[in-house]
């Protein structure tokens, strides 16, 4: 069987540093950090005190008082960025789509925190007169209900579910909608995802396990991987989508093709529930998987977006990984972490950074690694590859590869390139 070629035709995203694409990009060139003091709630008492939130946000320019009932903040982001993807790709207006053969896939790595933290405290203190629970409440913590929305309001029919690996959880999305696409099972398929975790149970968690920076005073420059002073993640929110498309109906149609989706790549540590392999083997199998599902060969990548979540141990393995995998070529690549700058949006991470190397692709310009301070080293860490540190570089960037890895040892990379 002759697989079929997929195509990015529309993106859409509302991250920490931008309420569209547009925004996005053009704020991540510019190295602008999304960190600030947390407003969700009064976070005090806890170790960290900040995280990069989505700012201006306003759900009544979104979604009517009603609809708002049955939506978790993290399922508002999804179905946000999937309708500005949607409307990017001109499948919006298309009066010829066979909605049978249109998927949803969209990810969360934990769904509808917010919503559950709400209905187990209620229960807490009402305990004495019996359960009670919201009857939206099921429906609105589930992970699978972005995708769910998105689906019911463009009566898209195909595949349509959500992929939970943790921070990975988005990538996955992605290399299964390229999947069912090159397969034929859809024309085309919004995929992504969507993430709201910036609420007492998320930062509490997280902070339990030591994984969140706590440089509460100076979040604006907390995240900054591959330096030597780095103690954790931000955490971020947000949602991000893209149309994948398979290639002749996006011709058929006259779409605008941002770029073509080369191969995708699936690996697992087998080693630990939070920390990555020490020596990046997981990280090393997942990316050559992606070279080989691609029919690439290393020196064919121009720029990786990297995991690089700001973690002692996790910057350390994934540099190893790319350099066993890479060799000297490692050393003409561009690599960067845009989570020093949008914080790491856990199951939304990938789809954003997917969005960030299809944009380096089309623009020939590679993103910087904010907040890393001449002389503020690693030593296990060799500085002579080019991490795009301060500012954004212009290269011609013909393929670009995006890796996330996700507790449980869940390790997903993908690959763009330009579309000829």
């Amino acid at each position: 069987m002759e697989l079929k070629r997929v195509v990015v035709t529309g993106l859409g995203a509302i991250t920490p540093i931008g309420n569209t694409t547009k925004e996005t990009w053009e704020n991540a060139l510019s190295g602008v950090s999304g960190a600030a003091p947390i407003t969700h709630f009064d976070a005090s008492l806890f170790k960290t005190q900040f995280a990069c939130e989505v700012k201006g946000y306003n759900s009544a320019e979104h979604f009517d008082r009603k609809e708002l009932r049955k939506y978790d903040l993290y399922a508002q982001y999804g179905v946000v960025a999937a309708k500005e993807a949607i409307a990017d790709s001109g499948l919006e207006t298309l009066e010829t789509l066979d909605r049978n053969r249109v998927g949803v896939i969209i990810a969360a790595g934990i769904g509808g925190l917010h919503t559950f933290e709400e209905e187990a405290g209620y229960y807490a203190l009402n305990k004495e007169n019996g359960p009670k629970y919201n009857p939206f409440f099921i429906p609105k913590m589930i992970a699978d209900m972005a995708a769910g929305h998105v689906s019911m309001i463009y009566g898209y029919r195909g595949p349509n579910f959500a992929t939970v690996s943790a921070c990975a959880s988005s990538t996955n999305a992605l290399i299964d909608a390229f999947n069912y696409i090159r397969l034929g099972q859809a024309d085309a398929i919004v995929t992504g995802g969507a993430e709201a975790a910036i609420y007492p149970a998320g930062v509490g968690g997280f902070n339990s396990m030591h994984a969140l920076s706590t440089r509460n005073d100076d979040p604006e420059h907390a995240s900054r991987p591959f330096s030597g002073s780095r103690d954790g993640f931000v955490m971020g929110e947000g949602g991000a989508c893209l149309v994948f498309e398979e290639l002749e109906h996006a011709l058929a149609r006259g779409a605008h093709i941002y770029a073509e989706v080369a191969g995708g790549g699936l690996s697992a540590d087998a080693y630990h529930l939070t920390a990555t392999h020490p020596e990046g083997l997981g990280a090393k199998l997942v990316m050559n998987n992606a070279l080989a599902d691609a029919g690439m060969k290393p020196e064919d990548i121009d720029y990786i977006n990297v995991h690089g979540t700001s973690t002692p141990v996790g910057d350390r393995s994934e540099v190893k990984a790319i350099q066993d995998v890479f060799g000297e070529h490692a050393y003409k690549l561009n690599i960067s972490s845009t989570k020093s700058m949008t914080g790491h949006l856990l199951g939304a991470t990938g789809a954003l950074e997917a969005i960030f190397c299809v944009k380096a692709v089309t623009d020939d310009v590679v993103p910087p690694t904010i907040n890393h301070v001449d002389g503020d080293n690693d030593p296990e860490i060799d500085y002579n590859l080019n991490f795009t540190f301060g500012k954004a570089q212009k290269r011609t960037v013909n393929a670009a590869l995006s890796n996330t890895f996700g507790f449980g040892g869940h390790n997903a990379s993908i690959i763009v390139k330009k579309y000829k």
